[in-house]
């Protein structure tokens, strides 16, 4: 009994000492607090709220009807997007857009942060910051204007360069020829964003201890052994997590940049995927429950992929959760 009497008088005093604690660290850390408290009120109203109306990919919905109001349909919208003669293609279209951006554009940062982390003038380095940075604040509209003039038929500078060079004979109106639209795209999109997605791994570059690489030179590393064996594994966390936020995106293959750059039709069958054929088929022809559960395909084949991204970067740690 005396055991049993001590055992409840320790017991409460503990979990309200953790109480207090954690009331404590929340009151000390208030002004955290209040600064996060704008962004997940931003979450919960425009990611959490809409996701109830994922229900009408399992119904025939009309507008003016309540979600619960629309007769259910099932799996039906799923069947006819797959059964769709366009699946095929536009399948293929984001799988491969999005490789491609993944090959070509995941790593082009990591090299643009390597090679100005060993520019040492500052004067040239801020200038080639300055240069590849400012694309990213650009919008789409002005940078497919941009694109369109340089590639124009018309004093276009690529096709004068080339018939300057005797290359072509005659200009050739690249946004109308379905084997070069791949090319413009990644290029274009590698144009935009490099610069700016360099900025996380230059921090991440700049945390490594300079000592590191006075070592490493005092025994004879070369520059290159230098990147190699240290400045690549201190930065690895940093690539691993956005590797794995990258892998969880390849089926968003674009929509905004194929917008503006596949404006030709003749385009369609290289240029349309999953976002751009919401649009053109579920939106534009009010096929607002079609549109839907596409969109749900995707999401769900993405945290898929997520995932067991997730899962593999877990074995070395450097995982998101």
């Amino acid at each position: 009994m005396a055991q049993l009497s001590v055992n409840k008088s320790v017991d409460p005093p503990s979990l309200r000492d953790r109480r207090k604690n954690g009331f404590l660290r929340f009151v000390r850390q208030l002004d955290l607090q209040l600064m996060v408290i704008p962004a997940l009120v931003l979450i919960f109203v425009f990611s959490y709220i809409p996701m109830y109306g994922i229900l009408i990919a399992f119904q025939d919905y009309k507008i003016g009807r309540s979600f619960t109001g629309s007769p259910w349909v099932g799996m039906k919208h799923f069947i006819t997007f797959f059964q769709s003669p366009e699946f095929g293609i536009v399948m293929k279209n984001t799988i491969m857009i999005s490789l491609l951006k993944f090959f070509i554009g995941f790593p082009a940062p990591i090299l643009l942060a390597l090679m100005l982390n060993e520019v040492r003038k500052m004067v040239f380095k801020r200038v080639v910051q300055t240069i590849t940075y400012l694309p990213h604040f650009m919008s789409w509209v002005i940078l497919g204007g941009i694109v369109g003039s340089m590639l124009a038929t018309d004093n276009g500078s690529v096709n004068m360069l080339l018939e300057r060079l005797n290359l072509i004979d005659e200009p050739i109106n690249f946004l109308s020829l379905p084997e070069y639209f791949w090319s413009i795209l990644i290029t274009t999109n590698v144009w935009k964003e490099i610069g700016f997605g360099s900025i996380v791994y230059l921090a991440a570059i700049a945390g490594v201890d300079p000592n590191t690489y006075e070592a490493a030179s005092i025994d004879g590393a070369s520059r290159f052994r230098q990147i190699y064996l240290i400045t690549l594994p201190s930065i690895m966390p940093v690539v691993s997590i956005f590797m794995i936020l990258a892998i969880g995106n390849l089926l968003s293959a674009g929509f905004e940049d194929i917008l503006v750059l596949a404006v030709n039709p003749a385009l369609r069958d290289v240029s349309d995927v999953l976002d751009t054929y919401v649009i053109r088929v579920g939106i534009n022809n009010y096929r607002y429950s079609y549109a839907t559960a596409v969109g749900l395909f995707k999401a769900v084949i993405s945290v898929g992929l997520l995932t067991i991204a997730n899962y593999v970067a877990r074995k070395s740690g450097n995982s998101l959760w």
